[in-house]
């Protein structure tokens, strides 16, 4: 069967359904996807040693044969051991394998391996334990062993070997794949082509070919997300917006009516909206404020103005939690003005108090009645008309892709005509990079907190002061104070070994803070149960919340002052930032508390950083430094664009890239001279972030 890159990988023998399935789950359906599935770090088994120059702790590779192969069970009567004395010319070393009986019929007597792996002591010799093995196959045909071996993120039920095994089939139909990037480009940098580098980042043949594939493939994602966004920009310049009128009356009543002072950056920020609005060219901005900086206020002012105009505002957040408190919060604060503020999730949907049909919200949507409306995804259903949209809002805007806010731009006021836009991020980038990153976009950033807030003491607590900290909570608990408990998962695991929400909770409850009032949320709770909690929590008729991530964004619970996090090794820094920004959002000294399932000094000093720095951007940028990228990709709550092996520390490449992007665009606007990059980048259309 000769693979195309659209050979769906469940068609490839030996790939059946339960393979097939895990697959998909890492993103992997197709044999382009295959090829496009990067390692994110490798193994150097490439050097080659003889068997009497083995020494304890190395990780190498020895290639021998195979003396005897047996399979016995543990003294503990369990555990299968498979054991294996393999030798070459210089002497012997025995390999064992734990509960993989079957490789007595894979590997034979007689038969020459690879075996790689590190060295291991035991008080007499030498010994693999669970090495990788492979049968010898001529110069350069492993791809287990005797190289340098490439490691893939995997899921539950696929193993390294399955990964290497079907990339390696894919790469047969590389070739098939064209080079778009302009060959100047390729020249000028001396950049290996599209083929050599998706070759040599899977396989490499040194470390400094892998070294080259990665850095083409960077480039490449970078120099695409760059020019996706000059394209996009160009499109939206040629479009007209409504012009916002300035109700400055109106405004300022609204902003003296609130229970606080705005911060200097709020209203520079709010003026530098206001006056894009005024425009009849669409406002294109990135609004970037650390946790708690007060950004959704910014812009409730500005949709306060385009309602009072006549026009309609969206709101747009990842999760319905975030949506109902985004819609409690704001209703509240418009209650004067006589705006209409709306809320429209898959479970919820209200003009007020309100509650309506679908029908009737899309009815009242549709005529112009709602000023405001706040939402989730729903809000980009095909069948929802607005009246008059004119600016659209996008909280932790990252987590939406082009194709979804060209939908919103479409249901604007007519065909030429689109509405503004203002993304909104919770980790600050500097501002040097992110004019690099985001082309012409504009930028606001709010960088002052509050004047009553105070910085979040943030401690990492060791096993033995568990108590300690536990009376500690209670004692603000007991001053009226509330808490958040964090846990990764939401039931027990056994192969993990972390706490869940449900044990946690129970123990909490029984056990711990039997004198309290203990909820739980996560995500597999309905809609109408999560926000029936939160508004109990909001309303102070729970005393602590005990959750996983699903509080990460955005929840604003003002009399939270602690937050304790639960196997916390196991979330990235920026996430951990994201978690404690849940609490320190008042005048009340608020508190992080640490637990951590690892005693090793890596995962502690990475916890550290975390304790003695405050900044978002820093703070991912070490995890990067501690994690390495494969691991930190998860960071979907950053506000960053997502790349496949790229990341925004990459400046050297982002601003090599930059440059060539605008000699390109100089020399041919218009691409007719590069046909391949022109089609790349529709391509790519749908799939890479913007803001």
């Amino acid at each position: 069967m000769q693979l195309q890159l659209g050979t769906p990988v469940s068609t490839i023998s030996q790939v059946g359904q339960t393979t097939s399935s895990r697959l998909k789950k890492i993103g992997i359906e197709t044999v382009k996807d295959l090829i496009f599935y990067y390692p994110f770090r490798y193994e150097d088994f490439s050097q080659i040693s003889d068997i009497v120059s083995l020494k304890p702790l190395n990780s190498v590779t020895v290639r021998g044969k195979i003396e005897m192969i047996k399979n016995r069970r543990s003294w503990k009567k369990k555990t299968f051991l498979t054991e294996a004395l393999i030798s070459d010319e210089t002497g012997s070393v025995k390999a064992i394998w734990f509960n993989q009986p079957f490789l007595t019929k894979i590997l034979k007597p007689g038969e020459e391996i690879y075996v790689s792996g590190r060295v291991d002591f035991d008080r007499y010799n030498l010994q693999f334990i669970n090495p990788i093995y492979e049968k010898a196959k001529a110069a350069g045909k492993n791809i287990h062993t005797a190289r340098i071996v490439p490691i893939y993120p995997v899921t539950e039920g696929l193993t390294q070997k399955q990964i290497r095994w079907l990339i390696k089939l894919a790469l047969a139909a590389v070739n098939q794949i064209p080079d778009w990037l302009p060959a100047e480009i390729i020249a000028e940098l001396k950049l290996p082509s599209l083929n050599q580098a998706l070759e040599q980042i899977h396989f490499p043949d040194s470390a400094d070919q892998a070294d080259q594939a990665v850095h083409r493939l960077k480039f490449d994602e970078l120099f695409s997300f760059l020019f996706q966004s000059k394209i996009v920009r160009q499109e939206l310049k040629s479009s007209q917006a409504p012009p916002v009128i300035f109700h400055e009356a109106e405004t300022k009543k609204f902003i003296d009516s609130l229970p606080f002072v705005l911060t200097a950056d709020q209203k520079k920020v709010a003026w530098q909206i206001i006056s894009d609005l005024k425009k009849d060219q669409p406002m294109n901005r990135l609004l970037e404020g650390e946790v708690g900086s007060g950004k959704t206020l910014v812009a409730v002012v500005a949709m306060l103005n385009v309602a009072l105009t006549g026009y309609q505002g969206v709101l747009m957040v990842p999760t319905e939690v975030l949506a109902e408190q985004h819609f409690r919060n704001i209703n509240n604060l418009l209650k004067a003005t006589g705006v209409k503020v709306c809320l429209l999730t898959s479970a919820n949907r209200r003009i007020g108090p309100t509650e309506f049909s679908k029908s009737k919200i899309f009815e009242e949507i549709k005529n112009g009645e709602v000023g405001i409306v706040i939402g989730t995804h729903a809000l980009i259903q095909q069948d929802i008309e607005f009246n008059k949209l004119a600016l659209v809002v996008i909280d932790e805007q990252h987590r939406f892709g082009v194709e979804q806010r060209k939908i919103l731009h479409r249901k604007g006021l007519a065909k030429n005509i689109v509405p503004h836009f203002l993304s909104m991020t919770a980790t600050p980038i500097p501002r040097s990079l992110a004019l690099t990153l985001y082309g012409d976009l504009d930028l606001s950033v709010i960088k002052e907190l509050p004047k009553e807030r105070k910085k979040i003491i943030t401690e990492i607590v060791d096993p033995a002061d568990r108590d300690q900290c536990y009376d500690f909570i209670k004692q603000e608990l007991q001053s009226g104070r509330q808490a958040f408990v964090i846990c990764p998962l939401i039931d027990p695991s056994d192969k993990l070994g972390v706490k869940s929400v449900s044990e946690e909770y129970q123990r909490l409850k029984d056990n711990v803070f039997a004198d309290f009032n203990i909820q739980k949320l996560h995500g597999r709770l309905k809609p109408a149960e999560k926000q029936q909690i939160m508004t109990d929590f909001l309303a102070k008729k729970s005393d602590i919340l005990v959750a996983t991530a699903v509080i990460e964004v955005g929840v604003d619970v003002p009399n939270a002052t602690v937050i304790m996090i639960e196997g916390a090794e196991r979330f990235g820094l920026a996430q951990l930032h994201q978690f404690r920004g849940r609490v320190g959002r008042s005048q009340y000294q608020s508190y992080c508390f640490l637990f951590s399932d690892s005693a090793t000094q890596k995962t502690r000093e990475r916890l550290q950083v975390l304790v003695e720095v405050s900044d978002g951007f820093i703070l991912a940028q070490k995890d990067l430094a501690f994690r390495g990228p494969g691991e930190i990709f998860g960071l979907n709550q950053s506000g960053w664009p997502q790349f496949r092996i790229a990341n925004i520390f990459d400046q050297s490449i982002i601003i090599l890239a930059h440059q060539q992007l605008e000699k390109i665009m100089r020399k041919d606007p218009n691409l007719k001279q590069y046909k391949l990059l022109r089609e790349h980048v529709l391509e790519i259309n749908q799939s890479v972030h913007l803001e």
